[in-house]
């Protein structure tokens, strides 16, 4: 519970202050800018969650704003730092950027939205879409308010009634991120796999629908047999709209969805991987140069294709006069990164590649291994799981009994994605090629 909310600027100054309980004054406020830089001097980086004389500042920075709330009470810091993440989004919606300007032109909207926005302390609607059926950019014109939607006096506050589309459709896309790292002998060190359900849902009426997985929890509760692989995921958050106590009870994935495009669910696995875009690297240090072969392999089934693949290779910061020899796609040095960037458009599962590169050296260096950066990944790979994760159905209901199309996409990318680099062989021990 929330006793205050501020919008304050670089220098801690309020743009926005609204009281919502009156048990904290205003001037309390001023404390905030030297305590988060007490803590700066002394933890080395801003903490969201500050403590003074009983009160508790909660924060976060955007651009050349700071949106703070401050409470006595135990509050959940969770909750209030995640309604500032909300509000963040909202004025974003409403002003396009948000940053002091903004706020200094458009005052009266926001003290109209925070009090929609939270209601004695207590988030009540965070939504932009419902937000925006009432509250426009007009609204500091003394003019008649419009009616507030339904949505704002029901408990679906996330979906306005009448909607409706000559076409109704739905668009499910499960996005797998892999997170690795990968020691220079092509061993995982760790792995683990983040994933997210997002939805574009473009369905009249107040629809209701019912999401199937092959979730492994499920199969056992119910003492059902998968047909395939049985998925065992942890670390599920949902979107508010998904009912909690149906998904507890029997794992059902039961919502009234928002309108347009929103996230329904992330989940995490953790899992043994092997890499799907595996980087052996073999570096040779002379004096002044030093020379890369790097051999890309596709580790995944030759029907998929990994688009858009970007290999980024470190090199020291005083490196010249680049060269490269590759067999498939191009290369560029990228001097700001002390990097070159091996740029492959397609690449098919079980294929291989290799690049060559040879740079100047100027200067003669200690090459520490343990500031060396890593090999870092970038991919995507369309129609393709790495957990095995599985829609089993989508089914739609609304009480005027429409058909509505459901569209299921699958898509692999990387996340953290690194690959460590091997020590320079010594000279003569593994004679690279010229170019």
């Amino acid at each position: 519970m929330a006793s205050a909310v501020f919008l304050l600027d670089l220098k801690g100054k309020p743009l926005i202050a609204r009281d919502y309980r009156g048990d904290i004054p205003l001037t309390a406020i001023d404390r905030f800018m030297p305590l988060l830089q007490e803590r700066e001097d002394e933890e080395g980086t801003g903490l969201p969650v500050l403590t003074e004389n009983g009160v508790t500042y909660l924060h976060l920075r955007e651009k050349d704003v700071y949106l703070v709330t401050l409470t006595r009470k135990n509050a959940n810091a969770m909750t209030l730092l995640q309604f500032l993440h909300h509000l963040c989004k909202v004025l974003t919606e409403y002003f396009k950027a948000l940053e002091e300007e903004s706020i200094r032109d458009n005052f009266v909207i926001i003290y109209e939205l925070l009090d929609e926005m939270m209601d004695y302390g207590v988030p009540q609607i965070t939504e932009p879409k419902i937000l925006q059926e009432y509250i426009t950019q007009e609204s500091h014109i003394l003019e008649i308010m419009p009616r507030p939607p339904l949505a704002v006096t029901n408990a679906v506050s996330w979906r306005s009634e009448g909607i409706t589309y000559r076409k109704n459709e739905v668009f499910l896309d499960v996005v797998e991120s892999i997170n690795m790292l990968v020691n220079p002998a092509g061993n995982v060190l760790s792995s683990d796999i983040q994933g997210a359900i997002k939805m574009k849902v473009y369905l009249s009426g107040m629809p209701e629908l019912r999401l199937g997985l092959n979730d492994k929890v499920m199969f056992e509760s119910t003492g059902r047999t998968a047909k395939g692989k049985a998925v065992e995921m942890e670390d599920i958050r949902f979107h508010q709209c998904v009912r909690l106590s149906k998904f507890e009870s029997d794992r059902t994935i039961s919502f009234i969805p928002p309108d347009g495009e929103f996230e329904l669910m992330t989940y995490r696995l953790n899992a043994q991987l092997k890499p799907l875009v595996l980087c052996e690297s073999v570096i040779e240090s002379h004096r002044g140069r030093i020379e890369y072969m790097i051999k890309a392999k596709a580790q995944f089934k030759q029907r998929s294709t990994a688009n858009g693949v970007e290999i980024a290779v470190p090199v020291p910061s005083d490196a010249d006069s680049p060269k490269f020899k590759t067999t498939i796609g191009s290369v560029k040095y990228v001097p700001e990164r002390s990097a070159f960037v091996w740029k492959i458009k397609q690449f098919q599962g079980g294929k291989e590649a290799l690049l060559r590169a040879h740079f100047g050296l100027p200067s003669i260096r200690d090459d520490d291994p343990e500031r060396r950066p890593p090999i870092s990944v970038k991919f995507e790979i369309p129609y393709f799981t790495t957990s095995g994760i599985q829609v089993r159905y989508l089914k739609i209901v609304e009480k005027s009994g429409y058909q509505a199309l459901p569209w299921v996409r699958y898509i692999t990318r990387n996340g953290d994605y690194q690959l460590r680099m091997p020590d320079p062989a010594t000279p003569g021990t593994s004679r690279l090629p010229p170019i």
